[in-house]
């Protein structure tokens, strides 16, 4: 077992914490859940399974906030932290990848682990359209790196060190249905459009004054939002996100489950988050 204390923050999540922590167990010394005011048996699951809960309700949610609430406020003793959400669930060869690169890098300059993630949706894994493998920075030494205090698309970062990235898959699959995606998606919009102005007040905002931060493959992403994806047109961008995810990027190969999604990405995801900054600029 790795020196390692797993951080994951929820909201009415009894569908998927069980086997969240089920699968990170046997390689963490400690795991601590913060709650956002959880209407459902989220932490009397949590507390069963012997997590430390910690309640702070948060409106609107705000994942980096409440995971810097974690992490000022958790009394953090070991080497690592892991930042895992309810809907994502090692494998048995990813928990047993990350338990040796975590022991094997205790005095190494390696200060993070990438995380690599099948998606699913609607019961289907999801190998084109540019998803997977899904990459996140989500393991690293306590006091090596944080997250970014971010609206949206927050992103673990090292403060020095370098990262590695893990081989085998973990998995992304919330069991809660469509329905709850969409709410998900509703806050997110909203989040992004926040970012957005943020942007357009500050340059910092957008965080590209501190990509050197970001691994690789985040600071390209991050490019591509702020610097190609939000000088197309509004609306226009939403159709050409669809094209590039559905097309381009052979989201169709996915079956009837792939094309839902992209479209979903883009003419529901997208367009809200355009349509919300349309409204924002109409009442200012």
């Amino acid at each position: 077992m790795a020196d390692i204390t797993a951080i994951i923050l929820t909201k009415n999540e009894e569908v998927n914490i069980r086997k969240c922590i089920l699968s990170i167990k046997p390689i963490v010394k400690r795991i601590i859940v913060v709650d956002s005011g959880s209407t459902d048996k989220t932490v009397d699951v949590a507390r069963e399974l012997g997590a430390d809960v910690m309640v702070n309700v948060m409106s609107p949610f705000l994942y980096a906030k409440q995971f810097l609430y974690a992490m000022e406020n958790g009394n953090i003793q070991t080497k690592w932290v892991f930042r895992i959400d309810a809907d994502e669930e090692l494998t048995e060869k990813s928990a047993a990848e990350i338990d040796k690169l975590c022991n094997d890098n205790e005095d190494t300059d390696v200060n993070g682990i990438v995380v690599r993630f099948e998606v699913n949706f609607m019961g289907r894994a999801i190998r084109h359209g540019g998803v997977y493998p899904l990459r996140k920075l989500l393991v690293f030494k306590y006091g090596k790196g944080n997250i970014e205090d971010r609206c949206m698309d927050e992103h673990c970062v090292l403060f020095e060190g370098r990262s590695v990235e893990v081989l085998y898959d973990s998995l992304h699959h919330d069991d809660k249905g469509l329905g709850a995606w969409i709410d998900k998606h509703n806050g997110y919009s909203s989040r992004e459009m926040q970012d957005y102005f943020n942007s357009v007040s500050s340059a910092s905002s957008t965080g590209l004054d501190a990509v050197h931060s970001l691994d690789a493959k985040a600071k390209f992403k991050r490019f591509l939002r702020w610097k190609i994806y939000y000088k197309l047109p509004a609306g226009f961008r939403a159709w050409a996100y669809y094209i590039y995810r559905c097309y381009i990027r052979l989201g169709f190969l996915d079956g009837r489950e792939g094309r839902i999604f992209c479209f979903m990405q883009a003419y529901w995801y997208r367009y809200l988050v355009d349509a919300k900054i349309f409204e924002a600029e109409k009442q200012r």
